[in-house]
């Protein structure tokens, strides 16, 4: 399998950088890499890049915060790594802007089917699909001010642009086609997480802490993602196709 997608990597330590770089290159990806956020930063200025790889601990930088400010500017796919492995840190990964998360040490396989898982989520999602069988662009829902189009992968509030990550997005989408409906968490697994790698039942809370953040008036009270004690999830609004 030959992938064209530019990758950037950052991460302090040389040796791991420079394993990474050989693992990605021999998988045919085109490889960036950096051991800071600022030259990550000029990197990804001086070219387009389809997903970054991150260390959560850097010295005299924050991994969480880089995350945070690259989520903020962009919706590239973020997979972060750490070498603590606890679940507090890969849940806090995920809450803060991630896609996934890696725990060191981990094989170029499993590396490799985190990459592709979420390359191609992100192919997916950029597909036009067309409504009801017409040609065409992909749907649009709205809700309350809120514009999800599914050809573009976009969200807007009252036109002004909301920054989802892939799982974010994937998950929302899924869930304002069919309002009303209770999701269970592995239903809503399917939409969002790879079948090559392991899944991990805490990221669809992760996800929907994220999403309630980003789009309920208040987060505190949910009025569109309502969760349905030992069910799971449902989408609330009333959602209107544009």
């Amino acid at each position: 399998m030959t992938d064209k997608h530019r990758i950037l990597v950052l991460d302090d330590d040389p040796q791991v950088r420079e394993w990474l770089h050989k693992v990605l290159e021999e998988a045919g990806f085109d490889v960036s890499t950096a051991d800071t956020a600022a030259c990550m930063r000029s990197c990804l200025a001086a070219a387009p890049h389809a997903l970054v790889i991150l260390d959560l601990k850097l010295r005299g930088e924050d991994g969480l915060t880089i995350a945070r400010d690259l989520r903020r500017q962009s919706s590239v796919p973020i997979i972060m790594m750490s070498g603590l492995g606890d679940e507090t840190d890969r849940v806090l990964g995920l809450e803060t802007a991630a896609d996934d998360f890696v725990t060191k040490p981990f094989s170029g396989r499993e590396l490799l089917a985190r990459v592709r898982a979420q390359l191609r989520r992100t192919t997916e999602l950029s597909m036009p699909r067309p409504a009801n069988g017409a040609a065409g662009g992909g749907p649009r829902f709205g809700f309350d001010g809120w514009l999800l189009d599914m050809s573009s992968r976009t969200l807007t509030h009252h036109g002004e642009p909301c920054a989802l990550t892939q799982g974010e997005f994937a998950l929302l989408a899924a869930m304002v086609q069919q309002p009303s409906r209770v999701w269970s968490r592995d239903q809503l697994l399917e939409h969002t997480r790879g079948f090559d790698i392991d899944v991990y039942d805490r990221t669809i809370d992760v996800l929907i802490l994220r999403l309630r953040r980003k789009i309920e008036p208040n987060p505190a009270q949910p009025q569109y993602i309502r969760t349905q004690r030992g069910a799971g999830y449902m989408f609330a609004a009333q959602v209107v196709r544009a």
